[in-house]
């Protein structure tokens, strides 16, 4: 739409110099402000003008903007300056025009797409970070699907990295609950009305502080603990890996209940646990027949996390 009303406004303001000078000019030049307060688009026109008109930029500016009158899909134009003039888009209107139906849909091209968006670590509630991610990524999902393509939309859940290890670890050795006892708690916070999410930032937290808050000796051990944990998540099969389990789809639950009450949804909710599960990145890569590294684990993870 922006390249749309930057041609209109070149080819009104050839217009208004065809008329109103006799001038035919090959190419208008419009540039973009350098801060947004000036408007959307500008041009310096009058200068260039100034010395075959034989008057000062801001007489020539004067007497273009008087000429522009209204011009569809801008709010006004205004002279800055010693004679540039500023353009400023009427935004309602092109807000209007992208949510009105009238506006119609492209004809499908044929693309699939997958884009993969929000992808929170399921330890904590999501902040307004996570929720900038996710609208961006949806809004990118809307702009392919009305240009015609097909798009799924993939939420990367990364149920076994060290974030949900850290909790784990707060629950199991921090507040010593079990499997069962994790479970009442479970039932005790719903049946008050209180969020899991919101319970495990508090303990994510305090187990985050309780890594350097010993000696050397003690910092050392927990911090071999911390990763035993991440392991045996990994591995899968025990205790360790159903609490984790147990947590972090409770607490995914609450993150598509947030991003459901902004109208985002998905339709892949692909979870590490189960990668790692079927032992994926033990398979050959395409392109060196080796296993995959750990490093390279490492790396997705980190991609996934976002």
């Amino acid at each position: 739409m922006y390249l749309e009303l930057q041609k209109r406004l070149e080819q009104h303001l050839r217009a208004v110099l065809a008329e109103k000078y006799d001038l035919q000019l090959e190419t208008i030049p419009l540039e973009i402000p350098p801060e947004q307060k000036f408007g959307e688009l500008a041009t310096p026109i009058a200068y260039e003008l100034a010395r075959k008109l034989r008057k000062a930029p801001k007489i020539i500016a004067q007497e273009i903007v008087a000429a522009l009158g209204h011009l569809d899909g801008f709010s006004s134009f205004e002279i800055a300056g010693a004679g540039y003039i500023n353009a400023r888009l009427d935004r309602a209107a092109g807000v209007r025009k992208t949510a009105s139906t009238e506006a119609g849909s492209q004809a499908a091209t044929g693309i699939h797409s997958l884009v993969e968006h929000t992808s929170i670590n399921p330890n904590k509630a999501a902040h307004i970070g996570h929720l900038r991610n996710a609208i961006l990524g949806d809004t990118f999902v809307r702009l392919l699907r009305a240009a015609g393509q097909k798009v799924d939309v993939q939420n990367y859940i990364d149920n076994t990295g060290v974030q949900v290890a850290d909790v784990v670890v707060g629950f199991l050795h921090l507040e010593g609950l079990s499997l069962a006892q994790v479970r009442l708690l479970l039932d005790e916070l719903k049946r008050k009305g209180e969020r899991i999410d919101y319970h495990c930032w508090d303990l994510y937290a305090k187990t985050s502080q309780w890594y350097t808050s010993g000696t050397d000796q003690e910092n050392e051990a927990r911090k071999k603990l911390r990763y035993a944990t991440l392991h045996e998540l990994e591995r899968g099969g025990n205790e360790t890996s159903e609490v984790a389990e147990l947590i972090s789809t409770a607490v995914l639950r609450r993150h598509l209940g947030t991003m459901l009450r902004l109208d985002i949804e998905y339709d892949f909710l692909p979870r590490e646990s189960e990668i790692l599960h079927l032992k994926f990145w033990n398979r050959p890569s395409s392109s060196s027949n080796k296993p995959v590294s750990s490093t390279s684990r490492t790396r997705a993870r980190t991609r996934a996390a976002g």
